[in-house]
């Protein structure tokens, strides 16, 4: 069990951890360094670990959790691993093959979670960003209903415990859950969310459809200058946030975290930072005040530091609904 047995059934009687360990790391980082910090990410407590195929990592992610199962930190079982489908696997025929490269990458038998990273189809192929000559990216057509479809097959195989989607907005889940003959809803939606970016439109419709929302990005961004607006305010340093972290003696990060957890959301805290990996996982040492919810609740301002303005363009590009 992770910390104090904090878990959230999803809709199809699973349990996920409320706390993630995000594994995403910019490209200068060494992809070494994800087997490290995802192992004492383990060490510490945590027990979701996120990551994906376009994180080009999941070899690394996997020797992790392989080496804390063989030293006995962990069983399998108590490890709750979300992979993703990237958006040139889009096509229903190639859905199973690429879960099964992850899977090849990890050297486990199944991931506990699958969800379609980006609801925009790329052209297939090996380049993750397929581009023309003059730069452009190079789009797909697919109907993401069939790309469920691929989805709920790879469940029935056992190849994933659960499926759910990320970074869809609200008319896309509705197109799967209207879906005639839908075998299983999506137990999640992953997307930012901040304080910034507080997703409450968005947070109401998934729980009316018992799906939970998991948050991306919960503590602002990495300024990653191809996806993030680098003159964007840094939200660790908004002045109530600290005020808040102040009064708990926490950090700023911790009070974020706490904030998305106690309004049921699953949260995930990307660090590839030792000191803060440990202090992420205090999050279920304090609780925050109904006054603090509300001070934070006010930060919102539709802030959006990841808009993947790679698809826009296509017909499925998810952000310019209002959620």
């Amino acid at each position: 069990m992770d910390p104090k047995g904090q878990r959230v059934k999803l809709n199809d009687g699973h349990f996920i951890p409320v706390l993630g360990f995000g594994t995403f790391a910019p490209p200068e980082v060494p992809k070494s360094e994800a087997l490290e910090v995802t192992k004492f990410a383990i060490e510490v407590g945590f027990r979701h670990i996120d990551s994906a195929h376009l994180y080009q990592n999941e070899e690394q992610v996997g020797q992790a959790i392989q080496s804390k199962i063989a030293d006995g930190t962990v069983k399998r079982e108590d490890v709750f691993y979300t992979s993703k489908l990237w958006s040139t696997s889009l096509r229903p025929e190639l859905v199973r093959p690429a879960l099964e490269k992850s899977l090849n990458n990890l050297q486990l038998d199944y991931v506990d979670l699958y969800i379609i990273h980006f609801p925009v189809a790329l052209k297939p192929g090996e380049a993750l960003f397929p581009k023309d000559e003059n730069g452009k990216p190079i789009f797909d057509s697919v109907d993401l209903c069939r790309t469920w479809e691929a989805l709920e097959k790879c469940k029935d195989a056992g190849l994933t415990k659960s499926i759910g989607v990320s970074n869809f907005n609200h008319k896309q889940l509705e197109k799967i859950l209207n879906k005639p003959g839908l075998k299983y809803k999506p137990v999640c939606n992953q997307v930012e969310c901040h304080p910034y970016l507080n997703q409450s439109k968005l947070l109401d419709f998934c729980k009316s459809h018992d799906i939970v929302l998991v948050a991306y990005g919960a503590l602002g961004s990495q300024r990653i200058k191809e996806w993030v607006n680098p003159n964007l305010p840094f939200l660790l340093e908004d002045p109530v946030l600290s005020a808040i972290a102040k009064k708990h003696k926490q950090t700023p990060a911790v009070v974020a975290l706490r904030y998305q957890i106690q309004r049921g959301v699953v949260v995930l805290a990307k660090s590839y930072n030792k000191k803060r990996i440990k202090e992420n996982i205090q999050v279920f040492d304090f609780e925050l005040t109904p006054e603090d919810m509300k001070a934070i609740d006010g930060l919102n301002r539709s802030i959006r530091y990841n808009e993947l303005l790679l698809g826009v363009g296509h017909p499925e590009y998810p952000f310019f609904e209002e959620y």
